[in-house]
C-alpha cells in the first residue's frame, strides 16, 4: 500500500445479481484442502475424537444396563419374590454414571472442538486477507467489495459452524451405530433386520434432497454476496442517488436481489430441512412396526422384556446417527461451497512477480523517474498507451494535463504497479519497477488524492497511518506543517478526538490537511498530489495550497492538475491525450504551442491572456 493513501474504498465492481450455480466442481479435493488448514489444531482433533469415541461407548452400554434393571423388576414381580433393590440400586447407579460420563465427554469435546474449528478459521481468514492485499487492482475491478465481504464473513463462519460441530459428530455417529448393531444383533437378529430398513429409506431421501439443497444454498450465498454490494453502493452514494433521483431504481435493485435471495434461501432451508422430518417420520414408523413385532417375540418368550426395552432404546439410537448424517451432510454441501468460495478467491492470480534478469536496471540513468515506450491496456487488445515515454529529474514537480480520460490518473497507477505495463518499462533511479517488491516500491511513494480517505479511529491514529513506527513529536510536527495542529487543538479532545464512520464530524477541508499531515509523516521520496482543493471554500484552498507546497518542496512529485492556476509553476507540464503525450513544456511554452494545453487553458479562463 503507497504511504498515505487517502482514496477511499468504494465498491468498485459493480453488483452481481446472483443466480442458479453448478455443483463445487471438486468437493473432495477441497474437502482435504480445508483439513490441511486443520493440522495445526491435531492434538485438539485428536483429543475431541477420544472423547466422542468414550461418550458413544458410554451411550450404546447404557440402555443394556437400563434393560437388565427392568428384566430384574419384571423377573422379581412375576415370581411374587421380594425386588433385589440392592442389585437393583448398583445397577442403576452405573446407568447414573455412564450419562455423567457421557455428559462430560460432551461438554469437553464441544470445549475443544471449539477452539479448534476457530483456530482454524483464523488461518484461513488470515491466508484470505494476506491474499487479497497481493491481489491486483484489476481483481477488484470484477469482483463487488460486497462479494468479498460475504466470503470472508459469511463463509467463514459458515465453515467454522460445521468444523465445530460436524467432524467429530460424523465419527460419534459412524461409532454410535457400528455399537448399536452389534447390541441389536445380540438381542434379536430378526428385530434388527426391521431396523435396518431405515437405511435405504435414508439414502432415498438424502438422494431425493440432497442435489437441490446444494444448489440453491450455492446461489443464495452468490445472492447475498451482490445483496451486501447494492447496499454498500447504495448508503455510500445515497446523495447521489438522490440527487438524480433514482431512489425508484435503487429500491427496484434491492427488492429484485431481495427476492432472488428469498427463493434461493427459502428453497435451500426447505429443501434442507426437510431431512430432518423425513428422518423422524421414517423413525417412528419403524418403531411402531418394531415395538409390535417385539412384544409378540416377549409373548412368545422369545427375548426378555428388558431386551424389548434396550432394543427399542437401540433402535431409536440406529435412527439417531442416520438423522445426524443426514443433518451432517447438508452441512458439509453448505461448507463445501463456502469453502470453495473462499479457495477461489485464495487462488485468484496474484500481482506478478518477475525475474529481476528478465528487466535490468540501468544504474547509470540519470532520471528520477522514467517511462520508456511503456504500453497498456486494460485489455490485452485494447491498447491505452501505445508509447509513453518520460523523463523526471529528481525533485521535479511534473503536472499531468488532459481532458477526462486522457489517461492521467492511469499514469500514476502504473507507477505504484496497481496495474501491470503491456511493453515498455518504469524506473525508479535506474531501477526497474518490477524489480522491487511492492512493500518496497510503495514506500518509496506517497499520495494526497483528491477524494480523502481517512478511518474510523483518532486523529492521531489517521496522521500515525503514514508511519506507525512515529513518534509523538514527529507526528505533532507533521500536524504543524501541515496546518493541522491548530484546529486540532481546538477541539474538546484534540489528537484523541474519534472520527466517525461517515467521517462528518469535521469539515472537508480539515479532512484534507489530515491526509496532507499524514503524507509529511511517511516523508516519501516520491509524491503524488490529485487536486485536492475541488471541494473546499477559497480560504481552506489557500490553506491547502500552501500545506501542498511546503510539502513538495525538494520532492519528486507528479501532480494530476485539474485547476491550472495551481500547476504554473510546475518544472513541466506534459499534455496528454488518448493515453500519449501530446505537448511537454512550462506553462508560458505551451500556451505559445497554440494546442491542446491552449484549448484546456481557454476552456477555464475565457478572455484570460
Amino acid at each position: 500500500m503507497a504511504k498515505a493513501m487517502n482514496s477511499k474504498g468504494m465498491n468498485r465492481g459493480g453488483m452481481r445479481h446472483g443466480g442458479l450455480v453448478e455443483k463445487p466442481k471438486k468437493p473432495w479435493k477441497t474437502i482435504v484442502r480445508l483439513m490441511g488448514y486443520v493440522k495445526g489444531s491435531t492434538w485438539l482433533l485428536i483429543s475431541a475424537l477420544l472423547l466422542a469415541v468414550g461418550g458413544t461407548i458410554m451411550q450404546v452400554l447404557s440402555p443394556q444396563m437400563l434393560g437388565q434393571a427392568t428384566t430384574l423388576i419384571f423377573q422379581n414381580v412375576s415370581s411374587g419374590t421380594q425386588i433385589q433393590f440392592a442389585r437393583l440400586s448398583q445397577t442403576l447407579l452405573t446407568v447414573g454414571l455412564l450419562y455423567f460420563g457421557k455428559f462430560i465427554t460432551d461438554a469437553l469435546q464441544s470445549t475443544a472442538m471449539t477452539v479448534a474449528s476457530q483456530k482454524t478459521t483464523q488461518r484461513l481468514r488470515n491466508d484470505l486477507k494476506k491474499k487479497i492485499n497481493q491481489l491486483s487492482s484489476s481483481y477488484f475491478d470484477k469482483h463487488s467489495n460486497g462479494n468479498l465481504m460475504s466470503i470472508a464473513i459469511n463463509d467463514m463462519d459458515n465453515i467454522a459452524t460445521t468444523l465445530q460441530q460436524s467432524i467429530v459428530q460424523l465419527i460419534s455417529s459412524v461409532i454410535l451405530l457400528v455399537g448399536t448393531i452389534w447390541m441389536m444383533l445380540t438381542i434379536s437378529w430378526q428385530l434388527t433386520l426391521l431396523a435396518c430398513l431405515i437405511l435405504p429409506a435414508s439414502v432415498l431421501v438424502t438422494k431425493l434432497l440432497t442435489p437441490r439443497t446444494q444448489q440453491n444454498f450455492r446461489a443464495y450465498l452468490k445472492t447475498q454476496g451482490a445483496l451486501n454490494g447494492q447496499i454498500e453502493e447504495s448508503f455510500n452514494g445515497h446523495e447521489i442517488i438522490k440527487s438524480f433521483s433514482n431512489q425508484k431504481e435503487a429500491i427496484t435493485d434491492f427488492q429484485k436481489l431481495n427476492e432472488e435471495m428469498y427463493e434461493t434461501g427459502w428453497k435451500s432451508k426447505f429443501f434442507g430441512g426437510s431431512m430432518m422430518p423425513a428422518m423422524i417420520f421414517l423413525k417412528n414408523f419403524l418403531y411402531v412396526i418394531i415395538a409390535s413385532a417385539g412384544a409378540w417375540q416377549v409373548a412368545a418368550s422369545r427375548i426378555l422384556i428388558g431386551n424389548l426395552q434396550a432394543f427399542l432404546q437401540y433402535s431409536s439410537q440406529f435412527s439417531q446417527p442416520i438423522s445426524q448424517f443426514s443433518m451432517i451432510w447438508n452441512g458439509l454441501l453448505s461448507t463445501v461451497a463456502s469453502a470453495e468460495r473462499v479457495f477461489d478467491v485464495i487462488d485468484a492470480e496474484e500481482r506478478a512477480i518477475y525475474d529481476q534478469e528478465a528487466f535490468p536496471d540501468r544504474p547509470t540513468d540519470t532520471a528520477e523517474v522514467r517511462f520508456d515506450h511503456v504500453q497498456f491496456g486494460y485489455a490485452a487488445d485494447q491498447l491505452v498507451m501505445k508509447d509513453f515515454s518520460l523523463a523526471v529529474n529528481k525533485g521535479d514537480m511534473t503536472a499531468i494535463v488532459g481532458h477526462t480520460g486522457a489517461g492521467k490518473t492511469t499514469l500514476v497507477h502504473l507507477l505504484q504497479r496497481f496495474y501491470e505495463i503491456s511493453g515498455g518499462s518504469i524506473r525508479i533511479k535506474g531501477t526497474d519497477i518490477r524489480n522491487l517488491s511492492h512493500e518496497e516500491l510503495h514506500n518509496k511513494i506517497g499520495m494526497v488524492l483528491q477524494e480523502t480517505w481517512l478511518f474510523s479511529g483518532t486523529i492521531y491514529d489517521n496522521i500515525r497511518y503514514g508511519n506507525p513506527n512515529a513518534t509523538d513529536e514527529q507526528i505533532f510536527t507533521a500536524a504543524k506543517a501541515a496546518f493541522v495542529d491548530d484546529f486540532v487543538r481546538k477541539l474538546p479532545d484534540g489528537y484523541q478526538t474519534m472520527l466517525n464512520e461517515e467521517i462528518s464530524n469535521i469539515s472537508q477541508g480539515q479532512k484534507q490537511l489530515i491526509t496532507i499531515a499524514r503524507a509529511f509523516l511517511s516523508d516519501p521520496e516520491i509524491l503524488i498530489l490529485d487536486e485536492a482543493t475541488s471541494n473546499v471554500d477559497t480560504r481552506t484552498e489557500l490553506l491547502i495550497q500552501k500545506a501542498m507546497r511546503k510539502l513538495l518542496k525538494g520532492r519528486t512529485s507528479f501532480v494530476i492538475a485539474h485547476r491550472l492556476s495551481t500547476i504554473y509553476d510546475a518544472d513541466e507540464i506534459i499534455v496528454m491525450d488518448q493515453g500519449d503525450v501530446v505537448e511537454t513544456g512550462t506553462h508560458r511554452e505551451l500556451l505559445e504551442m497554440s494546442g491542446v494545453y491552449e484549448d484546456i487553458y481557454n476552456s477555464q479562463y475565457q478572455g484570460a491572456a
